[in-house]
């Protein structure tokens, strides 16, 4: 199994990215989209832990436009307050992700996976701000996408009229859903909504909640993690894409 920094061109300029593989075959894409703190030790490696299952993944560095990573100076995640603060500097790259912008990235991140010899449909999973992005994706490129796994996702129900939640009968892939408990970004009446909207869209998903896990349970450098709740997570992303990937 091999991983290395990889470049991917886009309709706004270069992004940068992690890139691995089990050998030089083709095998079944994904799509890995990072969480708010960006691209780091803890998303390489697990990067190469679902790369060793058997596939190309690709983990784009989503604030490309403000700089390679890492786009700011990481923080002591472990540390509330410094988390806080961090995460604040980072809003208004956030906001600057439309859903525009996401869908041409989005369109440019399958197209790269396709070029190193990622065989489609594609799956993407995607960790608390990065399951919103990749729900943007999967809505946007729905015949390019097979599943899409979210884990401690937040904002995917909002009062906005761009709501993620109001695209659901976009999205074609099997969906499954990790949420945190308690988590303020998506309580469980959103959660309700979310499972409304999926079903009336005639959605194949499973959406659960594990209990006793913080909003970023599966990043190791946060105080938020859970190992338990980061195996299960693992376990359940393997079963997605064992379904709905071609071997």
């Amino acid at each position: 199994m091999s991983g290395r920094e990889v470049d991917i061109r886009t309709p706004d300029g270069v992004g940068d990215a992690y890139l691995a593989r089990p050998d030089d075959g083709p095998h079944p894409g994904v799509l890995f989209i990072m969480d708010a703190y960006g691209l780091r030790p803890t998303i390489n490696e697990m990067v190469d832990r679902v790369a060793a299952d058997g596939y190309v993944v690709l983990a784009p560095n989503v604030f490309y436009r403000a700089g390679r990573s890492p786009v700011l100076p990481l923080p002591d995640l472990t540390d509330p307050e410094q988390r806080t603060s961090f995460f604040q500097s980072l809003r208004p790259l956030i906001e600057q992700l439309t859903t525009e912008r996401i869908a041409a990235d989005g369109a440019a991140y399958l197209d790269y996976l396709a070029a190193a010899g990622a065989t489609e449909p594609f799956a993407i999973t995607g960790y608390c701000m990065g399951a919103r992005i990749g729900w943007r994706i999967a809505a946007a490129h729905p015949d390019r996408v097979a599943a899409l796994g979210g884990f401690h996702a937040g904002g995917l129900v909002t009062d906005a009229a761009d709501s993620p939640h109001r695209s659901a009968a976009d999205v074609k892939a099997e969906l499954y859903f990790g949420f945190a408990d308690n988590d303020r970004s998506m309580t469980a009446d959103q959660i309700a909504e979310l499972e409304r909207t999926l079903d009336e869209a005639g959605a194949r998903y499973r959406s659960e909640v594990y209990e006793g896990a913080q909003h970023g349970y599966t990043m190791a450098d946060t105080a938020a993690y859970n190992e338990a709740a980061r195996e299960r997570h693992f376990r359940e992303l393997r079963a997605l894409l064992n379904r709905t990937l071609a071997g």
